[in-house]
């Protein structure tokens, strides 16, 4: 039974791809608007890019990207995952808009357009994505918010699917539009940027061998696990630790809306890098660090003080796979497994922090069940609606906050002959208080701070508290 459940081939679902069980459950529970799966970006532009121009690109990309022309469709019964299905009326234009927030608008103008933008829910009968060209911003500049459902793809998927139509250089040889293929004949030179989508994807790739740790290979199911005695044991106890469902640890973010605030910071890579590899971890070791002293911080502000908060982080499981599978640069899916950890957020130094938050994550990193959790997902998707959905509030009512890192190309790049100046993500926040999602790009570390207001009653507090606990990592590093 369990088996009808997972993705199948084309040739078995009559030439649509199914969702994955663990994507099938996030569209379900999308019914309750308090666990919704959206997800975003915001590409700040040193100036509007040229519409035709977008357009074009968006033309050729979704060509290259069929999931983008997509919806899903429920079979009678739920008795197998919805497939996606190309939509007959797909229109380009529904997708891509343009709007103006007035002359002069401010980067707070803008969060505040972005908050209200990613609570509205995706017209399910169309494919779940949309790209909003803001215009008019202070000093020239622009912006453009892409937000995509989750289950079309995950954050380090989406990356790779931009590859699409992002340029190297502003004014790139024009591809042909709606052609997949276009700049990219093997035996035919390349211009001097070289094929964007080619360079962009390798350097992503390049990246993402270079810290294996960050990067669990697929593991496939729980049987090909238990190879050794003892392994089934072990593997229930790992099993156990990342399904058990708590109560939150938080006193005072007990609440959830749909009520939305978003709010950015930017770190320097290198000096994290530094200060990290001093402190005796990682750049993300460094990253969570800031983010669970910054939440303890508030905790201790508000007159609540806790000891620890229970963590979600996403572990990524995708791996360079041929063409056509779900690591392919072009594809869409979902490729990572949801983790849970308890940081400390007593008082402490940040070194002694650091350490701590190093070692609880090195732990759960490797947990035996990571990459195996696909099956529980399909048990709950068994169950009524209405009892899926009550499902994911308990699962999710055991989570304080949300953390997710994602790496982007370490070098310039254009949308529409507009430069790319800064990319802050705008991770979901699926019942959770917070989410603080870093993305990488051009020696930077762009952090987005999404946060629902109905639990976090002073976000802009959260978020001073947040940059405050960076520094003080930087000055334990001795920076």
């Amino acid at each position: 039974m369990l088996d009808s459940l997972s993705p199948m081939s084309e040739a078995a679902t009559g030439g649509h791809e199914r969702m994955s069980d663990f994507e099938a459950l996030m569209w379900q529970l999308e019914k309750r608007p308090a666990l919704s799966n959206t997800f975003a970006n915001i590409t700040m532009l040193d100036r509007a890019p040229e519409r035709r121009h977008l357009v074009s690109r968006m033309a050729g990309a979704v060509e290259k990207v069929p999931r983008l022309r997509q919806h899903p469709v429920s079979p009678a019964g739920r008795l197998t995952n919805p497939e996606w299905v190309t939509d007959p009326d797909f229109d380009l234009d529904h997708h891509i808009r343009w709007v103006t927030l007035g002359p002069g608008a401010s980067d707070e103008e803008l969060h505040d357009f972005v908050a209200s933008l990613t609570s509205q829910p995706f017209d399910r009968e169309r494919p779940l994505w949309d790209f909003t060209v803001v215009e008019g911003l202070s000093g020239g500049r622009a912006a453009m918010v892409q937000r995509m459902h989750h289950t079309i793809t995950d954050g380090e998927g989406g990356i790779r699917l931009s590859m699409a139509f992002l340029d190297l250089e502003r004014s790139p040889q024009a591809d042909t539009p709606g052609d997949p293929d276009a700049g990219e004949d093997p035996e035919a030179p390349e211009s001097e940027g070289g094929s964007a989508v080619r360079e962009a994807a390798r350097a992503i790739g390049d990246s993402i061998r270079s810290n294996g740790g960050r990067v669990i290979d697929a593991l496939g199911s729980a049987a090909s696990l238990v190879t050794h005695p003892g392994d089934a044991a072990e593997m229930a106890r790992s099993a156990g630790r990342q399904v058990q469902v708590l109560s939150r640890c938080s006193p005072i973010w007990t609440e959830r809306s749909t009520r939305r605030w978003y709010g950015t910071t930017t770190l320097e890579l290198d000096s994290v890098k530094e200060a990290a590899h001093h402190l005796g971890g990682s750049v993300n070791d460094f990253f969570v660090c800031g983010a669970t002293a910054g939440a303890g911080a508030y905790h201790q502000d508000a007159g609540s003080p806790v000891e620890e908060l229970r963590l979600s982080m996403p572990v990524s499981l995708r791996t360079d796979s041929p063409k056509g599978e779900r690591g392919d640069p072009m594809a869409g899916g979902n490729s990572f497994s949801p983790t849970q950890t308890l940081v400390p957020t007593g008082e402490m130094t940040p070194d002694e922090r650091f350490g701590e938050i190093h070692a609880r994550l090195d732990s759960t990193r490797h947990e035996r069940v990571v990459g195996a959790l696909n099956g529980a997902a399909a048990v709950v998707n068994l169950l009524p609606s209405a009892a899926v959905l009550a499902a994911g509030e308990f699962a999710t009512g055991g989570i304080d906050f949300v953390c997710s890192n994602v790496r982007a190309a370490p070098f310039d790049l254009y949308i529409a002959g507009a430069f790319m100046e800064a990319n802050y993500p705008v991770g979901p926040l699926a019942g959770t208080a917070f989410n603080l999602t870093t993305m990488s790009y051009r020696g930077y570390l762009f952090l987005g701070l999404h946060v629902d207001a109905g639990a976090v009653e002073d976000p802009e507090s959260l978020l001073g508290h947040i940059e405050r606990a960076y520094e003080d990592l930087f000055d334990a590093a001795g920076r």
